[in-house]
């Protein structure tokens, strides 16, 4: 587990560099929703995500509920996208790790992607329904 979170750590802290790396992000509302921790640390937690949402180079969108089916497993998945499309890769986090970087496979997962951003809302809509969400905990 301290591997993980070492990982995760690290992965995070190019969002602060000077230059840094550009983010898109794609949450469902139930992921919001979810009450680990307590309610102090969910608050803090989509607090946290507000803040970021405002960077320049992060978009940061939500899937609410009634948006009909969910176009991807609900596992965590990790798009990082090169400035040359044959070095993509993805990593998936479920019970247990997986990378991939064959093309095939990228070409299914940049699909997914593109259909959860097309289902979310725009990204002031989705920081209004996270500040609804904190304030409703």
């Amino acid at each position: 587990m301290e591997h993980l979170v070492s990982h995760r750590i690290k992965r995070q802290a190019v969002l602060y560099r000077e230059q840094p790396i550009p983010l898109s992000a794609v949450v469902h509302e139930t992921a919001l929703r979810m009450g680990f921790g307590g309610p102090d640390v969910v608050r803090d937690q989509l607090e946290y995500l507000l803040t970021v949402s405002e960077y320049p180079h992060i978009d940061l969108r939500v899937i609410p509920f009634g948006t009909g089916s969910f176009p991807s497993s609900g596992a965590g998945v990790v798009y990082f996208a090169a400035e040359v499309a044959r070095l993509d890769s993805v990593q998936v986090d479920g019970d247990r790790f997986e990378f991939i970087d064959t093309e095939p496979q990228l070409i299914k997962h940049r699909a997914v992607l593109d259909r959860l951003e097309a289902s979310a809302l725009k990204p002031d809509a989705s920081r209004d329904l996270i500040r609804r969400i904190a304030q409703s905990i």
